[in-house]
């Protein structure tokens, strides 16, 4: 947290009067700062940079799932602002829709659409490169730098690294994101098939759950187990075809369905026996709703926007139920478990 805050820092300082995107605050996310890392020994800390558009420069989302309906994908176009306005010139900043091509070239740093994009849209692969190259340079200037070693790992739409002082290693992984409208919603780089364009920026629902379970905790008695629950879970299904991301999705449903006082040490049984109960069920129905999308009884704290909070949920569980021997496997594991 002190590393990325002072990352957060210094990129700032250093991307003052550039026309690279305004990067804020990070945000934990996943596991490690949900409380519940289905490997101890091995915990990726991932965080979510929040990215603004520069000055002259705005973002604009546009859904792009070519209408499949278990992904939504966006794009984000850059669109150039004029900026003529008499504060504006007053910064020194020359309009980049009106000041003739030659004096741009020859007295401001090129725009966003010529370094991070490709065509008008935003490249993940692009900014990732950027990324690496920040965090690289930075490195030396903060106070970590004297007593950790940086090693950057390879990645194509994130920026990862481990910082080792020799007893203890973290790995991190810098995820980076649009926030959509005002919501706890974003499109972030993150992967969400094996080849996914270096211009495609799936929505990510990461800071609307940690919010979730940030919610939780707070109600929740100090004895409570739930994390506990989810985290023997998805421990004993590693090695299976289940993801860690569905047992998370069925622990998030019964914590919004059992009060958090039933989630107490004596319980510990009967919860674990609902974990076990709601997977098979939803197995035999080929039938688990994504947790975000379409939930009208989310807290009040976690904005949705519109067309996320009135969508069908979609199916985690959609292909078990056009693929009869996926089914017939995943039934066969659930009983091994």
């Amino acid at each position: 947290s002190d590393l990325m805050d002072n990352y957060t820092i210094y990129f700032r300082h250093v991307l003052s009067d550039s026309f690279y995107p305004v990067l804020q605050r990070a945000i934990g996310v996943g596991s490690a700062f949900e409380g519940w890392s289905p490997r101890e020994q091995d915990v990726v800390y991932h965080v979510l940079i929040p990215m603004t558009p520069p000055r002259g420069h705005s973002f604009h989302l546009e859904l792009d799932s070519e209408g499949r309906r278990h992904v939504r994908n966006f794009r984000v176009r850059v669109q150039l602002e004029c900026t003529c306005t008499r504060e504006q010139q007053a910064e020194g900043m020359l309009c980049f829709l009106h000041h003739p091509e030659e004096e741009l070239r020859r007295n401001q740093d090129p725009s966003l659409l010529d370094t991070l994009c490709t065509g008008s849209y935003l490249d993940v692969h692009k900014t990732a490169r950027w990324f690496h190259q920040l965090v690289r340079a930075i490195w030396p200037a903060l106070p970590q730098s004297h007593n950790w070693h940086l090693m950057l790992l390879p990645s194509r739409r994130c920026c990862q690294f481990q910082v080792t002082n020799g007893i203890e290693s973290f790995r991190i992984e810098m995820l980076f994101g649009v926030r959509r409208d005002d919501s706890d919603i974003f499109v972030s780089s993150q992967t969400r098939e094996a080849h996914t364009a270096s211009t495609t920026w799936p929505e990510s629902y990461d800071v609307a759950e940690m919010k979730f379970f940030k919610h939780i905790a707070r109600q929740a008695p100090p004895d409570s187990l739930h994390l506990r629950c989810l985290q023997l879970f998805s421990r004993l299904q590693l090695g299976t075809n289940f993801s860690t991301y569905t047992m998370k999705t069925i622990v998030m449903h019964l914590l919004n369905t059992i009060p958090v006082s039933s989630w107490r040490r004596r319980y510990f049984l009967r919860r674990l026996g609902d974990i076990n109960g709601n997977l098979r069920c939803c197995l035999e129905e080929k039938c688990l709703n994504h947790f975000i999308i379409g939930n009208k009884r989310l807290p009040q704290e976690i904005s949705m926007p519109l067309d996320i909070a009135s969508a069908e949920p979609p199916n985690l569980f959609h292909h078990l139920a056009w693929c009869p021997v996926a089914h017939s496997q995943a039934m066969s594991e659930y009983q091994d478990l």
